[in-house]
């Protein structure tokens, strides 16, 4: 994928995108994707390369790094970034299907006719639950590999020197050495700082999306009772003007044949 095409996706992803998606956007792009292309990979390029120990076992070097890291945290961290950004591709895609939608209906009945949305982007119907069902899904994505990477490598952290012990080939235990560890543990520290921050960011869009729609909801309610009051209050405007029209003589006839007929006593 070139940057055109990436440029144009993150667009459309921050055109339908609330204050905190853009924040959003902005801290995974600038803070997640950039310090992984320019940096990451450079830090993490020669870590089976330089994985030294002190044996000279066949295969023994190769068992002992694959024990202590079944999976790269570069390639980890390759495999969050698709899966966190994926879900807001689904709200384009709604976006765009609505607005196919549009395009028929408008060919099929003419312009003039009543549009079947008032604006396509925005958040109303299955859209604000693609919407959310996103939010959510890639909170649910954050919170998983975060969990995957402290389990994993028993922390954050990256020790200096690791020991593979009753791991066949290797004859007895034997002591392996990490290249550059204090520099891998600032980035690690550094891309779970700003996991962190996305994750608190999807979080609060999410307490805004709904809130948004709650209230939303309410002023529907309130506009809804003051529209029954107004026209409960005009029936009985137009009865009063009815009988004023009839005239004082039909009137007093009607208060008249209304009233009780009393007998003397």
């Amino acid at each position: 994928m070139d940057w055109k095409t990436f440029q144009a996706l993150l667009s459309g992803v921050n055109k339908y995108s609330t204050a905190f998606g853009r924040i959003w956007l902005s801290v995974v792009f600038v803070f997640r994707v950039l310090v992984y292309v320019v940096a990451a990979e450079r830090v993490w390029g020669d870590e089976q390369k330089d994985f030294d120990c002190n044996t000279k076992q066949p295969g023994c070097t190769n068992v002992c790094y694959d024990h202590f890291f079944p999976i790269s945290n570069i390639r980890l961290w390759a495999l969050q970034l698709i899966f966190v950004t994926c879900p807001s591709l689904l709200v384009i895609l709604h976006v765009a299907y609505r607005e196919e939608r549009e395009r028929r209906h408008r060919q099929k009945y003419g312009d003039q006719c009543t549009k079947l949305y008032s604006n396509t982007g925005k958040k109303h119907g299955g859209l604000w639950w693609t919407y959310l069902f996103s939010l959510v899904f890639k909170l649910i994505i954050e919170l998983l590999f975060l969990y995957v990477l402290h389990t994993l490598w028993h922390g954050f952290g990256m020790p200096r020197l690791v020991q593979c012990a009753s791991v066949a080939p290797c004859p007895n235990t034997v002591d392996c050495y990490i290249a550059r560890p204090t520099e891998k543990k600032v980035f690690t520290y550094f891309m779970v700082g700003a996991s962190a921050v996305c994750i608190v960011l999807t979080i609060c869009e999410i307490c805004y999306l709904i809130s948004h729609r709650i209230m939303r909801g309410l002023g529907k309610d309130k506009l809804s009772r003051g529209h029954s009051a107004s026209s409960s209050t005009c029936r009985c405007h137009h009865k009063l003007v009815e009988a004023a029209e009839l005239g004082p003589d039909l009137s007093d006839a009607k208060v008249q044949a209304s009233a009780p007929k009393l007998t003397p006593i």
